[in-house]
């Protein structure tokens, strides 16, 4: 897969504003394509920081690249990035997109609609959850007798209330809970935001988004709270475009595909059930879907944070190729492992069309 010659620009460079004119003749000069290390093997899961792999792509190559970066909601492949290190993080993979994605080509980011981060300057209130209190003082029972005793330090006040001195203290201080998880001083953040902005900056145009609504969250689960905070049962995708020509064919899907999730905004499909081997991978059909609906057979598919491998899996059940990058090496074996897998099962069959 070599870059287009400038002559062979599917659309007139003239035709976009004069920044970006800049910015795609130098994707098209000779010395852009050569990379100090070698160029990346396709169909094949590369074991690395992503923003040290991916200027290794070949320019202009990749049609589309659908990935899930980390959520920043406190998985252990995630532990080590604070939230300066992670909005770092995903500013320059998308920056390091605009040189490989094929013009009129896409980039799908998957992502939780809000992140949660720790925050010291967040005060620490306590929420008062009256149906779940395990035990019926109030901080207004508390200040009262305070008031009433101000010579009792609290485990007086515990004994007169008839209460462990845990709960005087977490009446009168309290943790946080207003970020809507239970650790102290969370706060949430909005992601659409900050993924337009860095697409932008680094030239890259919305084009649209679709909502995947998986299974509810249990109110056991660790992510549901005792605030008024939804718990999470979808996520986004963020489609973002590359200025040039792109291919609209509804052949892509069969007209009941096209009627029922092709142009709606809304998928619902189950997520993965059991995350025994990585704690957090997509169902194959969340880049399944992409795939067909913005590719075409033999066309090259991006994953630059792979995890398990579904995207590499998708990519070959439907006939195209891909680039995988992973930076833990248990999952880059494990990747490697289910596509070893999936090989096997596609060569003895013939490959999947377009449609």
């Amino acid at each position: 897969m070599n870059p287009r010659p400038n002559s062979d620009l599917n659309f007139k460079l003239e035709r976009l504003p004069k920044p970006l004119q800049e910015r795609f003749r130098l994707l098209y000069e000779p010395n852009q394509s050569k990379a100090p290390e070698g160029r990346l093997e396709i169909d094949a899961i590369h074991q690395g920081d992503a923003t040290e792999l991916l200027p290794r792509i070949e320019p202009n190559s990749v049609a589309l690249s659908v990935w899930s970066p980390p959520y920043f909601v406190g998985k252990d492949y995630e532990a080590h990035l604070s939230f300066d290190d992670w909005r770092a993080l995903l500013e320059k993979v998308i920056a390091l997109h605009y040189p490989i994605l094929e013009p009129g080509g896409f980039l799908v980011i998957n992502i939780a609609d809000i992140l949660v981060f720790r925050d010291s300057e967040m005060p620490r209130i306590q929420a008062e959850a009256v149906n779940r209190k395990k035990n019926p003082v109030t901080l207004e029972d508390v200040t009262r007798a305070m008031q009433e005793h101000p010579e009792y330090n609290r485990y007086q006040l515990a004994k007169l209330l008839g209460c462990s001195e845990q709960t005087i203290d977490r009446r009168l201080h309290g943790n946080n809970i207003r970020g809507g998880k239970h650790e102290a001083q969370t706060r949430v953040k909005i992601v659409g935001g900050l993924i337009e902005e860095w697409a932008l900056a680094a030239g890259l145009y919305p084009y649209d988004r679709r909502i995947w609504v998986k299974d509810a969250a249990w109110e056991n689960s660790r992510w549901a709270s005792l605030s008024y905070r939804a718990v999470d049962e979808f996520e986004y995708l963020y489609f973002f475009w590359k200025p040039g020509i792109t291919k609209y064919d509804r052949n892509r899907l069969t007209p009941v595909e096209w009627r029922d999730w092709g142009s709606r905004g809304v998928w619902e499909f189950p997520s993965v059930r059991a995350n025994n081997d990585h704690e957090a991978k997509f169902p194959l059909e969340l880049p399944s879907r992409v795939i067909r609906l913005l590719t075409d057979a033999n066309d090259l598919v991006l994953d630059c944070f792979m995890g398990s491998g579904t995207t590499a899996v998708a990519a070959l059940q439907l006939g195209r190729h891909y680039i995988g990058i992973e930076l833990a090496g248990e999952y880059v074996e494990l990747a490697r492992h289910r596509i070893k897998k999936e090989a096997l099962i596609h060569a003895a069959r013939p490959p999947e069309s377009s449609s």
